[in-house]
């Protein structure tokens, strides 16, 4: 395979040390992360956008006892067999925390045999500055995995099938030097049953979108424009690789989660939370005790949660150290820099500097982080 490795640098980029760091395309090609802040109160008041489970735990600790609900988080606790930060002593109504939200391809439907994370975000909750970042990392970024089966670089995406959510957190960890303390996992046949239990979400569709089963048969059928869409069609709408990139996959799931919390906050659909509890019952797991899960849904609906959300500058690149190229994402180093001091910043292991004032704006120099690109030489920049 042609090898692509440049030395080269842009007149208006610093020299760095080429060991440490090298840049890959002309700065027209690369992405900033991005930075957007929740207009909608409803969210900032439930605080668990993603970790559906607490809003419906929320919703329940007020409407109906929690007998049913202990149930449900109780048949939903997995604890991880170790871990690298102290849980024990957290008060979660007062002490950020950091959750690492995973979906899952595969299920006791699907039975793959083995699961890899189809979409993964990284979120942090301060209690005291009532805020909450987040951040989705791109499935096919290339970086170090450890696990029993297999030590070496990869997708991060393929972490979890290797060593399950031990090696999955492992190696966000080292990827983003950000401590993780809990983690949700969820599959898809929960997602589409909970949009349905909800009866389907609202959402702006930017482009249309057809998909076919494997009889031809058309089961996805999408128009532009603002609609509601069954669990099925938000799936979709949330997975399809073919209009964009993994990027731009990130913010729509988090478009349709944002959805989900607002649809599931409606008074409305209080009488359907015995259906969505069945609909995740068996599909979640998470090593957060029920009595947190409790104590954070009680804080989000006592407090006024803002959200931001980033997005990491990346380049793509073709690889292929087993046979066939395989597409891969290279992050900018100044891009997991910049993301990780934020979220170690709303952690309290940071102290804030000039890129926390109110009006810094983040730019790239587009040098690769070099354990997100390989050293071999035989990568295709795209």
């Amino acid at each position: 395979m042609t090898k692509s490795k440049k030395n080269h640098r842009d007149k208006n980029t610093e020299t760095l040390n080429t060991d440490y760091q090298t840049e890959y395309e002309p700065r027209s090609r690369r992405r900033e992360p991005q930075k957007k802040k929740s207009i909608l109160g409803v969210i900032g008041k439930s605080l668990i956008i993603i970790l559906l489970v607490a809003v419906l735990s929320g919703i329940v600790y007020f409407v109906k006892g929690l007998m049913d609900t202990n149930n449900f988080l109780n048949n939903s606790y997995e604890p991880r067999k170790s871990s690298s930060v102290e849980n024990d002593k957290i008060d979660v109504q007062k002490d950020p925390i950091s959750v690492l939200i995973l979906g899952l391809d595969d299920n006791s439907e699907r039975d793959l045999g083995s699961a890899r994370t189809d979409s993964m975000l990284l979120l942090t909750i301060n209690p005291t500055t009532e805020k909450v970042d987040m951040v989705s990392i791109p499935r096919d970024t290339y970086t170090d995995i450890v696990s029993p089966s297999f030590t070496g670089k990869d997708k991060i995406n393929s972490a979890y099938s290797y060593g399950g959510i031990d090696a999955t957190i492992d190696s966000v960890e080292k990827l983003l030097n950000v401590p993780i303390n809990y983690y949700a996992t969820a599959d898809f046949k929960a997602f589409e049953d909970i949009v349905d239990a909800l009866g389907g979400v609202e959402i702006d569709v930017p482009f249309t979108l057809t998909e076919q089963n494997a009889k031809g048969e058309k089961v996805v059928d999408l128009k532009e424009g603002k609609q509601v869409l069954s669990g099925e069609e938000a799936l979709a709408f949330s997975r399809t690789r073919y209009i964009d990139n993994d990027i731009e996959r990130g913010k729509r799931q988090q478009q349709v989660l944002e959805a989900i919390a607002v649809k599931a906050m409606d008074i409305g659909t209080i009488a359907k939370y015995k259906n969505i509890l069945e609909a995740l019952d068996g599909h979640i797991k998470t090593d957060m005790p029920s009595n947190k899960i409790l104590s954070v849904a009680q804080s989000g609906l006592t407090k006024n949660y803002k959200f931001e959300s980033y997005a990491f500058s990346w380049m793509s690149y073709d690889y292929a150290p087993y046979g066939e190229a395989v597409s891969m994402v290279g992050l900018h180093q100044d891009s997991i820099d910049f993301i990780s001091h934020r979220l170690r910043v709303s952690l309290g292991l940071d102290e804030k500097d000039e890129r926390d004032a109110a009006d810094y704006q983040f730019e790239t120099n587009g040098v690769v982080a070099p354990q997100t690109f390989p050293d071999d030489g035989m990568a295709m920049v795209n």
